[in-house]
């Protein structure tokens, strides 16, 4: 059998990534926190992800349990999987998920950062940190269907850039994911108008958009003193660079898109 895996600290999106990365290599089945999905269905396994602390979320993720171990190991020989692709925090876990389940030496190893860029990663961590929210690599009915009920609720349908289906994510909050704080959108707004305050270019922050779906994008309505000291387009990358600059230091986030609307 040939074994990947996909390593990378926890709310840092490696199930959501794994989709793609799965379909780039054309890798037909994943492990994931307990979980055997062959070719986007669980097929097998019981989500770490409902467990009530981490210690019992751990020993599922690692196939500690007999029971759930054979289960596991019993469905990649019937679906008679040669190319599959585990997911852990550390090479350390995933080499012990592939001797608990007897697979064999992991061929590749791939970091997260090597399919997810910086910005990505800092908005899979925050959305984990402030909401709670993880994300399962198999169709909403099918947890719904599988498991009792829980806080779940309905991802993506993912495709590609050539618009070829990859997969469909779930997403839940875990008994044992406690402690998330949430942060209210004036925050956001106020941090953009204070970096216009900053500048004596502005006379005032009209108005702020922002989305925070997918990666931050941030749209800018202000009203310019005039006449001018300096070139605009000078203005608008400063101003961008500030807000960059805000984002990073008070919410550890990258900003994808800043755009500007200037008026006299």
């Amino acid at each position: 059998m040939e074994i990947y895996a996909l390593i990378g600290p926890s709310g840092t999106g490696k199930s959501t990534s794994s989709l793609f990365f799965a379909h780039e290599k054309k890798i037909p089945a994943i492990i994931d926190d307990g979980l055997l999905i062959y070719k986007g269905k669980r097929v097998a396994g019981t989500s770490a992800k409902f467990e009530k602390n981490y210690i019992t979320a751990v020993k599922r993720a690692t196939f500690h349990l007999k029971e759930h171990r054979q289960d596991v190991q019993q469905a990649i020989r019937n679906y008679k999987i040669k190319k599959l692709l585990i997911i852990g925090t550390s090479k350390r876990m995933v080499d012990k998920i592939a001797a608990a389940l007897e697979l064999g030496k992991i061929s590749h190893y791939v970091d997260v950062t090597e399919i997810r860029s910086s910005s990505e990663i800092k908005m899979a961590l925050y959305v984990r940190q402030t909401e709670g929210k993880h994300v399962i690599p198999i169709p909403y009915i099918q947890v719904e269907q599988s498991f009792f009920k829980k806080l779940i609720s309905k991802g993506k349908q993912l495709f590609t850039k050539k618009s070829e289906y990859v997969g469909e994510t779930t997403i839940v909050h875990p008994d044992f994911m406690r402690g998330t704080i949430h942060i209210s959108d004036k925050i956001f707004n106020l941090i953009v108008e204070k970096e216009v305050e900053k500048m004596t270019d502005f006379k005032e922050c009209k108005h702020v958009s922002i989305q925070m779906f997918g990666l931050p994008t941030i749209q800018v309505h202000v009203h310019l003193n005039y006449p001018m000291q300096r070139p605009l387009l000078e203005i608008g990358r400063e101003l961008q660079q500030n807000i960059i600059n805000a984002f990073h230091d008070y919410l550890e986030l990258e900003v994808d898109k800043i755009q500007i609307n200037v008026e006299k």
